[in-house]
């Protein structure tokens, strides 16, 4: 019952707490298994274990009603639902299979030469200025370098990407301050996502093209052919922007761990996934309860709201040891920065990949990476985000 279980005032979309979301986390994993937020009328869970129990079990914990505040059930979205975030099987299953097929593994390993190329060209250019923007001249740059070739986007207007994906992930929250100042820019970049979409404005030889390709199969429908490819618009940037974005953050703090991190993918991919789980991409999601269930001794009626900590999992003292501590060395696997479960981010081989380019290109050429001023957040009421991580850097051999 709710009486019987904590209840919390903290509330997780508030513009102190999403400016500083890890000086919140431990009370939210100390207080129970799983609370209420008195702020949002939702449950809460923030410890490991219940947030991969939540997670792992779709049928019951739903995408389909929205992974926002929202009950998709119950009131219109704001945009069309993603046939992938938003979906649950059989649905969920047909299109993320297609998807997979899209961009699985033999489709990456023939393009990574080129990223891998372009990742030197851009470290090269890094060098001679020694001092930079680890978000704007590095994170944000390189992806946009290379990812919108590959989806086979037309050419004008591609800034707005970094806009529409930071608009879908801010609509997972309340319509709070933050949100309204993120839609400021809103109508321009989902009119050109709109266009951007379009078969005709696509490339022949992306992976946009490919999405059509299997409609004209039958494998889905050329209305959902277009609704995921713009799926690609929205997962396919901000997992590797801010991935990279808060990596860079980390290493400023941890200046000593860069030295420990050599130019082997096993190494890049290792403080990869460590800089996930230290300070991860997504903070929250939610999910809605389909039936009426339990976690651990509290029961759930069908209809509630559960957020899910993914960030404050990832620093849990009972899965982790030294948790606030970023350690290149640690072995992260089991972090939830990808999420966890059927809805694990499907761009994620695409940002590991991406991360690997970059971070082998950097460590090459890259003895130190230090801060060089200090670092500026962006709030989003989903993305752990940086607006600014100044750096200077040390060539090798200086």
């Amino acid at each position: 019952m709710l009486s019987e279980i904590p209840r919390i005032a903290v509330d997780p979309f508030s513009e102190a707490f999403i400016s500083d979301p890890y000086a919140n986390h431990a009370e939210l994993r100390d207080v129970g298994p799983v609370f209420w937020l008195e702020a949002i009328g939702a449950y809460g869970v923030a410890r490991h274990d219940e947030v991969t129990q939540v997670l792992g079990n779709h049928d019951i914990f739903v995408s389909s009603r929205g992974l926002g505040l929202a009950d998709f059930s119950r009131e219109k979205p704001f945009r069309p639902p993603s046939l992938l975030l938003e979906a649950d099987p059989p649905l969920h299953t047909r299109t993320r299979d297609l998807m997979n097929r899209i961009v699985a593994l033999p489709v990456l390993r023939a393009i990574e030469p080129l990223w891998r190329e372009k990742a030197k060209v851009l470290v090269d250019e890094l060098l001679e200025q020694q001092r930079f923007d680890a978000v704007v001249d590095l994170a944000e740059e390189f992806p946009m370098r290379i990812f919108p070739d590959a989806v086979g986007l037309m050419d004008e207007g591609r800034e707005h990407l970094l806009t529409y994906a930071s608009i879908v992930f801010n609509a997972f929250g309340p319509r709070n301050k933050i949100f309204e100042d993120g839609m400021a820019d809103a109508e321009e970049a989902t009119a050109w996502v709109a266009e951007a979409c379009k078969r005709e404005n696509l490339k022949s030889d992306g992976w946009g093209e490919a999405v059509y390709q299997s409609a004209d199969r039958g494998d889905c429908s050329h209305d959902e052919a277009e609704r995921l490819v713009r799926s690609f618009l929205s997962a396919g940037v901000d997992t590797t922007v801010n991935g990279i974005s808060n990596l860079l953050y980390a290493f400023t703090q941890f200046p000593d761990e860069w030295q420990k991190m050599d130019t082997s993918t096993s190494a890049t991919r290792r403080a990869f996934n460590e800089g996930l789980r230290w300070r991860s991409t997504v903070q929250t999601f939610f999910r809605t309860v389909a039936e009426d269930t339990r976690i651990g001794d509290v029961d759930i009626k069908e209809g509630a709201k559960i957020i899910t900590f993914l960030a404050t999992a990832n620093r849990d003292e009972r899965r982790w040891d030294d948790p606030h501590t970023f350690d290149v060395t640690r072995n992260a696997a089991g972090h939830v920065g990808f999420g966890h479960g059927i809805h694990a981010c499907l761009g994620q081989m695409v940002a590991r990949m991406e991360a690997d380019a970059l971070l082998s290109a950097m460590r090459e050429k890259i003895a130190r990476i230090e801060a060089d001023g200090p670092a500026v957040p962006r709030l989003n009421n989903t993305l752990c985000s940086m607006a600014s991580v100044p750096v200077k850097i040390q060539k090798t051999g200086n």
